[in-house]
């Protein structure tokens, strides 16, 4: 395969992964590019390389910025920005989990320690208790898992995984 047909297909495949994790797909494509060029790209270059607008491309980096997963970088006599991702695995995993946690565990077991405190008698009441009691556990548990994966390095993550 030609190094064009294969990073056309990474970029493409990454944006369908990250849309079926609920991230927009233009805003992995961009991540994916920017993961594997080997120096930073400016607004422009992504745009003509994934023949996107500018608008998109600024909202998307912008987000990613967010994540904690792009960063950017001034070259000097450039006026334009540069970004660039980090190449590390590991520490792109750990970055989307904390952020995960942060965005989607840390709301939910919230609402559903306030909900918790639901008054009244009968089945329904009996039921929506037992429910949300166990999806609290349960998201406390995943919580727990996540924590620990943020907190690790990668040697004893491995190592647990093995042991699985």
């Amino acid at each position: 395969m030609e190094y064009q047909d294969a990073k056309y297909k990474f970029i493409q495949a990454w944006g369908t992964l990250g849309s079926n994790w609920g991230i927009k797909k233009a805003m992995a494509q961009i991540h994916a590019l920017l993961l594997i060029s080997p120096e930073p790209l400016s607004a422009e270059e992504i745009m003509e390389e994934l023949q996107m607008s500018r608008g998109n491309v600024n909202m998307n980096v912008r987000a990613l910025m967010d994540w904690g997963i792009v960063e950017k970088e001034n070259k000097a006599g450039e006026r334009k920005d540069f970004f660039r991702a980090d190449k590390d695995v590991w520490e792109l995993a750990r970055q989307v989990s904390r952020e995960r946690r942060r965005r989607e565990i840390e709301p939910i077991i919230k609402v559903l320690q306030q909900v918790q405190e639901v008054e009244g008698l009968g089945n329904e009441v009996e039921e929506f208790k037992s429910v949300t009691t166990e999806l609290k556990d349960f998201s406390v548990k995943v919580d727990g898992v996540l924590d620990k994966f943020v907190k690790s390095d990668q040697n004893w993550f491995l190592k647990l995984l093995m042991k699985l």
